[in-house]
């Protein structure tokens, strides 16, 4: 887990720092306005005074702060009360000691033991005890806030893990299902899809279990995944990658579920003169997967099949990757015509921001004779 600078200090505890070191400053300042000017020592006398009284505010804020969590009120009430009596009479205590010094007549005012002065330091204290208290159930709140957002993100990367868990065991059954073919057919090229194998592995178990990955690692497994492909299939396969790809970042493992799909839509239904056509281009701020592929069933199977098991996890992968408003629509055409279906993500979770944080683009196109997936991720990168 990596940690940010800022975030050393709970937010939740820069308030009841900044608040306890601002009581600190000021109360001598507030208690002592009419003698601070007269006599600087009596201003610092204050101030020890405040850093005296200080463990008991922290204490009084804890406890009584339980209490009425607990919904303890006579305990909270008489805790209050006893606490008030504490904190009085160690005030009165010290301000006897101070009048033993040779002080201005404001000063010997300020401190002797009155009427006024009782009515004063009782309202200070009331006061500290109740903002004491506030700043607890605000720090109470925030806490309970990041709790909240840490079992959120915590809920996120277990589904997230879970589904490329789901992801890989598809795509792998898909890729021994192609070994085991050529093996029926005692092909020579056996040995060369062993060997892509392998590094699909090894991508998989060292590069999938991180957040993000180098762009290049992805497009390198792709083009190991296609070259499997192309032995077992005599179809037309071609992968294309444009633009700079040298620096850029992705979630791993989110595009071979559209790629997978062409492959089962065009090449496994046997169609003469198949072809699946895969373009990867990279953009500043952009990356756009398209894959067109040809088919030979009619748009109701069509329409079936694309509910498929790796489409449905990768639908499930971008809703935690972009968890905003999400839809597919599936358009059909009789005619090929290219019409687009969108599917926008917005508001993505505090925790993902990183990801990708733009709007993202899925269009899906279905024809009699075409089938066309469109992907376009925004922003964040690099």
């Amino acid at each position: 887990m990596e940690y940010d600078n800022d975030r050393i200090i709970k937010p939740a505890y820069k308030i009841e720092i900044f608040y306890w070191v601002l009581l600190i400053l000021i109360s001598p300042f507030a208690n002592g306005i009419t003698v601070f000017l007269s006599d600087w020592k009596i201003w610092l006398v204050l101030l020890f005074v405040s850093l005296a009284a200080f463990p008991a505010y922290l204490l009084y804020s804890r406890l009584m702060g339980a209490f009425l969590l607990q919904k303890r009120y006579i305990f909270f009430v008489l805790g209050s009360l006893f606490f008030f009596l504490i904190i009085q009479t160690f005030l009165f205590a010290i301000y006897s000691i101070i009048l033993k010094f040779s002080l201005p007549s404001a000063a010997q005012s300020y401190f002797s033991y009155n009427y006024d002065t009782i009515i004063r330091e009782s309202l200070w204290v009331i006061i500290n005890m109740s903002l004491a208290i506030a700043v607890f159930f605000i720090k109470q709140a925030l806490d309970e806030k990041e709790e909240l957002l840490n079992m959120q993100r915590d809920n996120t990367l277990f589904r997230l893990r879970y589904l490329r868990a789901q992801l890989n065991p598809h795509f792998l059954f898909n890729t021994l299902n192609s070994i085991y073919s050529l093996s029926l057919q005692k092909s020579d090229k056996t040995p060369e899809v062993v060997i892509k194998l392998a590094d699909i592995m090894r991508y998989l178990v060292e590069d999938c279990n991180e957040p993000k990955i180098p762009l290049n690692k992805e497009i390198e497994f792709i083009q190991n995944y296609l070259e499997i492909e192309k032995i077992r299939h005599k179809a037309d396969i071609r992968f294309t990658v444009e633009g700079q790809t040298d620096g850029v970042t992705i979630e791993p493992f989110l595009f071979i579920s559209f790629i997978e799909n062409g492959f089962k839509h065009a090449l496994d239904n046997s169609y003469d003169n198949s072809f699946i056509y895969i373009k990867l281009r990279s953009d500043p701020g952009q990356i756009t997967l398209t894959v067109v592929n040809n088919t030979a069933i009619d748009i109701e199977t069509q329409s079936k099949k694309i509910q498929g098991t790796g489409i449905k996890n990768s639908k499930n992968l971008l809703e935690l990757l972009y968890p905003g408003d999400y839809a597919l629509n599936i358009i059909q055409t009789d005619t090929g015509e290219r019409r687009k279906s969108l599917i926008r993500f917005k508001n993505a979770r505090e925790r993902l921001k990183s990801l990708y944080p733009d709007s993202h683009t899925l269009d899906v196109i279905l024809s009699n004779n075409a089938f066309t997936v469109s992907l376009i991720i925004k922003s964040g990168l690099a």
